[in-house]
């Protein structure tokens, strides 16, 4: 349902909340789809300067809804949402900040590989499950992640599934900041009206020339989405799927 994306405008700043607390966060399809048009729209919007995704307390995002890959998994279709919302990513002509609290699982964790600013709560853990449940990295993870992080951290990260501390990724370059519960979502405004405030045009070019070239960004996004398909639909991946299921059920 499209209500478990808040969308809200304070000035020049969009704000993209997920609020799937019952599910702590997990995307489905729907949600994926909301946010990719709530993107595209800011995008296109002189009025937005800058984009901010946030969580709800405890939970930024717990990764994608188990329930849509294991549609993939037994045989029916389905992605293209998720894969618009990847394409958004790479392709946002505007700063994006992020405030994380909690939980950040899966594109809860690579989400944050694409933003320009992102602040983390000491509560928070940054995981990426995917060789785990039989998957690959996601994106664009597997080229930004080692470009951040080093090649042996990324691969700690999305190799090992490692959890990364708050302290931990701020330390590998993976976030900005670490502030407290009560001062996340005013830290995270106050630098979103600081972007804001700047001239717009000199922002852009300052933000393209340390981004570098889109193309391979999107380039490495596609390589990834077509392992994960295939991945998704291996004997190897449903069977992790199906047990991690069963434990949560458990």
């Amino acid at each position: 349902m499209t209500e478990h994306i808040l969308v809200e405008r304070q000035g020049a700043i969009q704000i993209i909340r997920m609020n799937r607390p019952d599910k702590k966060n997990a995307l489905t399809r729907a949600m994926y789809a909301k946010m990719s048009k709530t993107l595209a729209e800011g995008d296109a919007d002189p009025a937005v300067r800058v984009h901010v995704f946030l969580g709800v307390p405890g939970a930024f995002s717990s990764g994608n809804d188990l329930a849509d890959f294991m549609v993939v998994a037994t045989g029916g279709e389905g992605g293209a949402e998720v894969w618009d919302f990847l394409m958004a990513l790479a392709r946002a002509e505007k700063p994006m900040v992020s405030g994380v609290d909690g939980i950040a699982v899966g594109i809860g964790t690579t989400l944050n590989l694409h933003c320009d600013l992102t602040f983390a709560t000491p509560r928070t853990m940054f995981r990426t499950p995917f060789v785990d449940l039989g998957l690959v990295p996601e994106a664009g993870s597997s080229l930004l992640a080692p470009q951040i992080l080093g090649r042996q951290g990324a691969f700690a990260l999305l190799g090992l599934g490692e959890g990364f501390s708050a302290e931990r990724a701020k330390a590998a370059g993976l976030i900005y900041a670490v502030v407290e519960e009560n001062e996340l979502e005013a830290s995270v405004l106050a630098a979103a009206g600081q972007i804001a405030a700047k001239p717009p045009q000199a922002l852009k070019i300052a933000r393209d020339l340390m981004r570098g070239s889109r193309e391979e960004l999107v380039a490495r996004i596609g390589q990834e989405s077509e392992h994960f398909r295939e991945r998704l639909k291996s004997d190897e991946a449903r069977a992790a799927l199906m047990a991690f299921m069963t434990r949560k059920a458990g």
